[in-house]
């Protein structure tokens, strides 16, 4: 399985800030919010990864994160002409996908959900369909929204509904067979121009091959595109971080735990940053597993 970040629109819903900088390089507390998909990726054990952006955001985005190879990943990237919908996506990533499966991950979401590393990790292995993550939310007015029959199974997916069937909102983490490129392709713009990921998920849902990770309360999402959801997401992160004394969403912290990088590369890298909080944390963090690790 390979990973697919999409990182591209326009940022519009948070204008004057995303004028001049792509949303997903905007901060969430103390990283770019788009670490936050990343380390998500990594942490699920996804090595060959495609950032999908603009072309005038890639090359901050290379800047930013380069080959991926510090972080022991292969991360190459592709433009996105012009915002054509998430599923223009898989169009995109066709010949980087060469038929593997995928999971496709939007740059501006983040979650804090432990549940879907395992379930993405067995995904990777003996996925036939497609498996998508649904949240409760409070407003699923604003997403697509699940609709179930009386067994519990899922019966249809309403794209922003002005009468929800239920709470439980797609999530922006989507994982595809090899068979996906090939539906995204015979689907037709929506009303809006833009080719629906909600279209690709109900082509599967018609071949009885979707599922769905329903993920619990104890779980957090937060679709970091507007500046209330980002200053939510900020403010979770900070609350979390400093009661815990970790960090979420450290590209670095999770190439290590999956054993891409060893501990003189970890603090290496958090030597390259220590005038940061953050870079003081990855030093914390590779000297506090040494002392465990009785080395």
């Amino acid at each position: 399985m390979k990973g697919i970040i999409l990182a591209g629109g326009t940022g519009s819903r948070l204008y004057p800030l995303t004028l001049a900088v792509n949303k997903q390089l905007l901060p969430v507390y103390d990283k770019p919010l788009i670490y936050y998909p990343l380390s998500l990726l990594i942490e699920c054990g996804l090595t060959e990864i495609l950032l999908i952006s603009s072309p005038p955001a890639l090359p901050a985005f290379y800047k930013l994160l380069g080959d991926g190879l510090h972080v022991g990943i292969n991360l190459s990237y592709a433009p996105q002409e012009s915002p054509g919908g998430i599923a223009q996506a898989l169009l995109i990533a066709e010949d980087f996908l060469a038929g593997d499966s995928c999971c496709l991950v939007l740059g501006d979401n983040i979650f804090i959900a432990p549940s879907i590393v395992p379930a993405v990790r067995k995904a990777a292995v003996d996925l036939k369909g497609a498996l998508i993550f649904a949240c409760q939310v409070q407003f699923p007015a604003r997403y697509g929204v699940l609709a179930w029959d009386e067994c519990g199974q899922v019966q249809a997916i309403v794209e922003k509904p002005s009468v929800p069937p239920s709470s439980w909102a797609v999530t922006g983490l989507y994982c595809f067979d090899g068979s996906a490129p090939k539906r995204a392709a015979k689907l037709k713009p929506s009303a809006r121009g833009e080719l629906e990921i909600t279209d690709v998920n109900v082509n599967y849902l018609q071949d009885n091959a979707l599922q769905v990770d329903r993920l619990p309360r104890s779980s957090a999402w937060f679709d970091a595109g507007t500046p209330g959801s980002l200053l939510d997401a900020a403010n979770y992160v900070q609350v979390l971080q400093t009661r815990q004394g970790r960090l979420i969403g450290s590209p670095e912290i999770c190439a290590y735990r999956r054993h891409l990088i060893v501990a003189d590369e970890l603090r290496a890298l958090g030597h390259a940053q220590q005038a940061s909080p953050y870079g003081q944390q990855l030093l914390s963090f590779a000297m506090e597993d040494r002392i465990h690790a009785g080395t």
